[in-house]
């Protein structure tokens, strides 16, 4: 189990300490239930009363919130983003896989780079390249031209199909299909005719794709993933998308096809994005939004309609919980008429 001294964690994270440096911290945890050998944090004033019974050995605060508190801490103006990284520090998940399983199906003309383990019955197929110190978990299939990059790893049971590029230092999860067909068909008079999809898949660097995701191939161009974009389950990226860099799309999301996605976007859960849009840098949609139209400035939008400027969406939500009262009025004003009318 790896362990760390409190002033080794304050200099990993260029940090002062308060209280005893040569502690040991060998976990994170939270603040209500973390034990002496445990590190956890405090970034919302309204878990301070958890702060005063936490049993944690160390707990990461910001400047104003060790005020008061007699523990040993970190101290640093982001106590969040210091609890990640200490947390990839401390981090005890297993490999996806350890060494080369002699089940596992390599094609004769695949390049396998140094440091690489694939599982039991994973296939890598004709003419991969998979970089080194690439890890390639059971049951994942790796088809024909595709590229890994190193430091990548594919868990169990992920479908990558051909032609299908991975940057360095992926994560791909369980369950997600990279490459299949996008919905290409034409019809004539009925019948559903099928539009081969020959464009392929191009992910960066630094790409997180949750479990049971689908990212369709393109129709004759690629679909594309850029750096440090980060997909959580089951969201489905439909052919030709675009998800500019450091973009976050939550689960359950639907982007139908041809959509571009700007840099440093946030998607919330259970959106679903028309076709052919484009979403502007920095736009952050808000959970259950349905957006059928460009979004061309940046902010916050809202909406399980259609998408509107969040202060807007706002007020109109106030308005829908009124229509009740003023569809009563209404009817009122219009008996009024009636009898006016009559005499």
């Amino acid at each position: 189990m790896k362990s760390y001294t409190l002033q080794v964690l304050a200099d990993f994270l260029d940090a002062e300490i308060q209280g005893d440096a040569q502690k040991e911290i060998f976990a994170v945890g939270t603040l209500e239930s973390a034990d002496s050998g445990k590190i956890t944090f405090l970034a919302n004033a309204k878990y301070r009363v958890q702060l005063e019974n936490t049993q944690a050995g160390a707990v990461l605060l910001s400047p104003t919130d060790v005020e008061g508190y007699a523990g040993n801490a970190i101290i640093l103006k982001d106590p969040y983003v210091g609890f990640a990284k200490l947390a990839q520090l401390l981090d005890s998940t297993p490999n996806a896989a350890d060494s080369i399983h002699p089940s596992a199906h390599i094609d004769p003309s695949a390049m396998i780079g140094e440091g690489v383990a694939i599982g039991p019955n994973a296939v890598i197929g004709a003419n991969v390249i998979l970089g080194e110190n690439v890890q390639v978990g059971a049951g994942t299939v790796v088809g024909q031209d595709s590229i890994v990059g190193s430091g990548t790893r594919l868990w169990a049971n992920v479908t990558v199909y051909h032609d299908v590029h991975f940057g360095t230092d992926c994560i791909i999860h369980s369950g997600a299909v990279i490459g299949s067909d996008g919905f290409g068909y034409a019809n004539e008079r009925g019948q559903w005719i099928k539009i081969p999809q020959t464009g392929g898949v191009r992910i960066g660097s630094r790409v997180e794709i949750g479990a049971g995701t689908s990212v369709d191939r393109g129709a004759i161009d690629h679909t594309e993933i850029h750096d440090g974009v980060i997909i959580d389950n089951q969201v489905q990226i439909a052919h030709n998308d675009i998800i500019g860099e450091n973009s976050a799309i939550a689960g359950s999301t639907t982007l139908a096809g041809s959509v571009k996605i700007g840099k440093y976007c946030i998607i919330g859960g259970n959106c679903a994005i028309s076709g052919h849009l484009d979403i502007g840098d920095g736009t952050h949609i808000t959970g259950s939004t349905s957006v059928t139209n460009h979004i061309r400035e940046p902010g916050v939008y809202s909406s399980a309609t259609v998408a509107m400027d969040n202060k807007l969406w706002r007020k109109n939500t106030v308005r829908f919980r009124q229509l009740d009262s003023l569809f009563q009025r209404v009817k009122q004003l219009e008996k009024k008429v009636d009898v006016n009318s009559e005499s």
